[in-house]
């Protein structure tokens, strides 16, 4: 237990506004009995169906359940997996200001999992035809004032084309703003707080380092480069590495039995986002972020972790 967790009554009483693409996030569980006569694969027989928040609807669950409040900006296609994106929103009781396109096709991820194990994704998504948030900037600059912090989360489909304009408005209304980063022009994120890549996201932008020392170099040039407080960058079963003024800070794997990475990331910007609005100083937030993304992937699928598992 960690004497940085805010109470739950602390957490309650802060705002974070999520922006970006959201998703809907299906999953087929089926028996694996046999090998198909038609090619070399097996054939699974679907016996449940499950649907999940995906994407940025995810990172804010994320927020949610941890217990502060919480508000989701994104644009979704008028379509029935965009509708039923609403209706899981409104279930978990996430306050969600959704804008509909009909030029977007909503973005769908399904996965097959038998015994156990993920056997397929398959992937329904369309790259936009013009820029899909820009329809809702106006009520981001309304939503900016109610809210404690801005998370960004960039999922490289489309919804946020112009995030530098984003981050100009919330640090002009001095709040912090968090990104999770896609891409290989991270430019765009310049005066962001914090920016959370993961290895290969990094490796895009910066190029492979050859040892610790290489990575901490790079990492440091780029955070200079970009204005940012801090880079945290999530390295899987290598735990986390945070570097800000004050320097290197790693954060060895908390996960006991690494059962599904599905959604860590959202586990980690989500919790960082949700402690940090509350005034939790950025390396007790990275910290506690650790240990949820270690509690995260010890479960299946894309699941949020809640205060009480950060007591235990």
């Amino acid at each position: 237990m960690s004497s940085t967790l805010p109470s739950p009554a602390q957490l309650a009483a802060h705002r974070v506004l999520v922006v970006g693409d959201a998703m809907l996030d299906r999953y087929w569980f089926g028996a694996v009995d046999r090998i198909s006569p038609e090619a070399p694969v097996p054939v699974v027989r679907v016996q449940r169906e499950e649907e999940r928040l995906g994407g940025a609807a995810n990172v804010a669950l994320n927020v949610q359940v941890l217990g502060a409040q919480c508000t989701l900006l994104t644009v979704v296609g008028d379509d029935a997996p965009g509708r039923r994106l609403g209706e899981l929103l409104a279930e978990h009781g996430v306050a969600a200001v959704m804008g509909t396109d009909a030029a977007l096709q909503t973005v769908v991820k399904l996965r097959v999992i038998g015994r156990s194990q993920q056997l397929l994704r398959i992937d329904f998504e369309s790259p936009p035809p013009h820029e899909v948030l820009q329809q809702m900037l106006a009520d981001y600059e309304a939503l900016l004032p109610t809210h404690d912090l801005v998370l960004l989360s960039d999922y490289g489909k489309g919804g946020l084309t112009h995030v530098a304009r984003l981050i100009e408005l919330a640090r002009a209304a001095g709040k912090p703003v968090l990104v999770d980063p896609k891409g290989s022009d991270y430019s765009r994120y310049a005066g962001a707080t914090v920016i959370t890549p993961n290895r290969s996201e990094l490796a895009q932008v910066v190029g492979p380092w050859a040892d610790e020392a290489d990575l901490q170099a790079r990492a440091v040039a780029l955070r200079d480069r970009l204005g940012l407080q801090a880079l945290l960058l999530t390295r899987s079963e290598d735990g986390m590495s945070l570097y800000d003024a004050q320097g290197q800070l790693h954060l060895p794997t908390e996960a006991r039995e690494v059962y599904d990475v599905t959604g860590a990331g959202d586990t980690v910007i989500g919790t960082l986002a949700a402690l940090m609005a509350c005034g939790v100083p950025l390396r007790d937030a990275a910290a506690l972020a650790n240990q949820a993304a270690g509690i995260a992937v010890s479960r299946f699928g894309t699941v949020a972790v809640r205060h009480a598992d950060l007591l235990g």
